[in-house]
């Protein structure tokens, strides 16, 4: 394997980028089960979600993406190379955003405010065709989030396991959003949980192709490029979605206490660890 990366560790990190991507499926199992969702503890787990997101990518990701750019390229360019790989990731994420149709992004509305809902038989077919273009949508935007996991977990366990929980939990309420107009339309769960599953799958697609296109030129400045453009790319989505989401659930000090205890956790961890 190129520059000292085993088997073992590409295993482990699309095992992770895996995880992350099924989580999907829990929030369209839930969705089987409840009519109304605990807005209070969503608003919560976004909240930290994003907390952890943001802080491990401005203490850690971005002082170690510098750091292997200095290496190999002197005095301030590291630390310029590093910038733009940071809003080179968040210009990449904001130009997917642009190319999916705003009602059927998942960064301008989250759509668990299904569950609160009976439609009528009527608007089955619309709903249906709702649940599958939400299932698109997420799948597009979950392929740069599994290169994102996948290169983390290359990088080691401080950096990868709260990135993949925080992958994990923010997927859960994209899980519902697409599970409900399907189950709600069809009746029929294994239909919704499928459509569910797979938009979580554009996650491990999205750490092959990270693998087969970047590991054949692995270096220390590559790494150092991925790295800050997964830390733009974690910024945007915390910013983009995971706060406006948090909020919309109505419940504003759930998602700041959220927010605070995700940035704690993640100081402590990297701080023990």
């Amino acid at each position: 394997m190129p520059n000292g990366i085993g088997i073992e560790s590409l295993l482990v990190a699309l095992g992770l980028t895996l995880l992350a991507g099924m989580s999907t499926g829990i929030g369209g199992l839930l969705a089987f089960f409840t009519r109304t969702d605990n807005k209070r503890l969503l608003s919560w787990a976004m909240g930290l979600s994003a907390g952890v997101m943001v802080y491990v990518s401005f203490m850690e990701m971005m002082p170690e993406a510098i750091g292997k750019l200095s290496q190999t390229f002197a005095g301030k360019l590291g630390n310029l190379y590093g910038l733009i790989g940071f809003f080179g990731g968040m210009g990449l994420i904001a130009l997917i955003d642009l190319l999916v149709p705003e009602a059927q992004n998942p960064h301008e509305e989250h759509s668990t405010a299904l569950l609160d809902k009976t439609p009528s038989s009527n608007h089955g077919h619309d709903l249906k065709r709702t649940g599958i273009l939400l299932a698109l949508a997420i799948g597009i935007h979950n392929f740069p989030e599994g290169m994102a996991t996948f290169v983390s977990a290359l990088e080691g366990w401080d950096i990868a396991l709260p990135i993949v929980a925080a992958i994990a939990i923010h997927n859960i309420p994209e899980g519902i959003a697409v599970s409900v107009p399907i189950y709600q339309a069809t009746g029929n769960r294994s239909k919704a949980l499928r459509y569910t599953l797979l938009s979580g799958l554009a996650e491990p697609a999205g750490a092959l192709v990270g693998a087969l296109f970047l590991l054949p030129f692995w270096t220390s400045a590559i790494s150092g490029w991925v790295l800050a453009a997964v830390a733009g790319i974690m910024v945007y989505i915390s910013f983009d979605e995971l706060l406006p989401g948090a909020h919309q659930y109505g419940h504003h000090h759930m998602a700041i206490i959220g927010l605070i205890m995700g940035m704690a956790l993640m100081a402590l961890s990297l701080l023990l660890f």
